[in-house]
């Protein structure tokens, strides 16, 4: 069981990873900000500018990454595990966010972006994923520019052998 300590360091690590995020983010894209909504699904907000000079709004949620990527929001973790918001587990997917960001510490100080699109996350239907299994979205910022053209999401993993054939089951079901 997790002490008070623990669950202290966990919650601090999350905001930082947010913070960490939103500011790699920042460098490559500019227009990108912590979200503060504390009941909103998602952390970040990602204005990507179109070549018409639209912007596409791209809703991310932070995860910390250590040798897995979690899907799952709504619970409270560390050691105030006692949560009365009236929100309940879920999984993220298109309704809540359109991104997963997995925030890795690769060694002190160097941080890698892992970005799982939601679309993706539907059809995995799981909790959670390895890093392993996700090295393709590693850094890829093709993926996470494109995470809402679930046509793309899924020929790209499949390709990248993300998506497996049982997976495929579950492609039809979330159409």
């Amino acid at each position: 069981m997790p002490t008070e300590e623990q669950g202290r360091q966990a919650s601090v690590e999350g905001f930082a990873n947010e913070h960490i995020a939103a500011g790699l983010l920042m460098k490559r894209y500019q227009n990108v900000s912590l979200v503060d909504l504390p009941l909103s699904p998602y952390d970040l907000i990602i204005a990507l500018k179109k070549p018409d000079g639209s912007e596409e709004i791209i809703r991310a949620q932070t995860k910390t990454a250590r040798q897995s990527v979690s899907f799952i929001g709504g619970v409270r973790g560390g050691a105030d595990r006692t949560y009365k918001s009236g929100v309940k587990e879920y999984r993220q997917n298109t309704k809540t966010s359109d991104v997963v960001i997995g925030v890795h510490e690769e060694e002190p100080g160097k941080f890698s972006l892992y970005f799982v699109p939601t679309c993706l996350i539907e059809v995995l239907q799981q909790k959670s994923i390895r890093l392993r299994r996700i090295e393709f979205l590693k850094e890829n910022y093709a993926m996470l520019e494109r995470c809402k053209d679930r046509e793309y999401v899924i020929e790209e993993c499949k390709k990248a052998g993300i998506l497996r054939v049982e997976d495929s089951q579950n492609l039809f079901q979330n159409e």
